[in-house]
């Protein structure tokens, strides 16, 4: 299976980092009081220090907001995954369990400001390609039984079959959702300026720990970006 970024999009988004975590064997039974402690903690961090105000302000933030207007979606109606998250924490929502690995990489994206997500490989067909949709592919949204296609010119993730993520990291799919009976998983840390290489490479290995501590197996990490535009795992 390969992870793959079509040229059109360095093109526009030429110095795009994405880190990439994949865990083979874990066991995602349960739940970790450390690391839903860990997500009270940085909920309380995230309410001193920001308000809706000064979220839109923040330039990781402001990043995702540029790039998703390139792509026509609208920012105020379209949020990218970490700014959704930081502003259900504002209006005073705490982030509830889903399941451990989804838990862990919730809080490395609200600690680090920038998103992160993923998919249970083992119900993904073929390999995963981040490109810009053609209007006419699959997508069936998370928790949902509707079929519907991202528009033209839309950032998405595929695989052979259908859409697995829509507007980048705005939405997932339901095929490849993590649940507690997941075992395989691709996670992947997505940093545009002015986040670079060595924060992205901090951020994975700080990811892969916590999966390794908290669900086990066997991991491998890596880096997507120009010089280096697919991998193989």
């Amino acid at each position: 299976m390969k992870f793959k970024i079509q040229d059109s999009i360095f093109d526009a988004f030429p110095e795009l980092q994405i880190g990439i975590v994949v865990a083979r064997g874990i066991n995602n039974t349960g739940e970790s009081a450390e690391i839903l402690a860990l997500l009270r903690d940085q909920e309380r961090e995230i309410r001193q220090k920001f308000t809706s105000e000064t979220l839109s302000q923040e330039p990781k933030i402001e990043s995702w907001r540029k790039a998703y207007s390139s792509f026509g979606a609208k920012p105020k109606k379209y949020r990218c995954s970490v700014e959704n998250l930081y502003r259900m924490i504002l209006e005073g929502l705490a982030l509830h369990h889903i399941n451990t690995v989804v838990d862990i990489y919730n809080y490395i994206s609200i600690k680090h400001l920038v998103p992160v997500g993923g998919d249970d490989i083992d119900h993904v067909d073929g390999d995963i390609t981040l490109t810009f949709a053609k209007g006419d592919e699959l997508f069936k949204e998370l928790n949902s039984d509707e079929v519907k296609s991202p528009n033209e010119g839309e950032v998405i993730y595929v695989d052979r079959n259908e859409v697995l993520c829509r507007r980048w990291n705005w939405r997932e799919c339901d095929k490849s959702k993590m649940t507690q009976n997941t075992k395989n998983i691709t996670l992947v840390v997505e940093g545009l300026p002015p986040v670079n290489k060595d924060e992205i490479k901090l951020i994975i290995d700080e990811l892969a720990e916590l999966i390794q501590s908290h669900v086990g197996g066997e991991i491998k990490t890596f880096i997507v970006n120009k010089a280096k535009r697919e991998i193989e795992f």
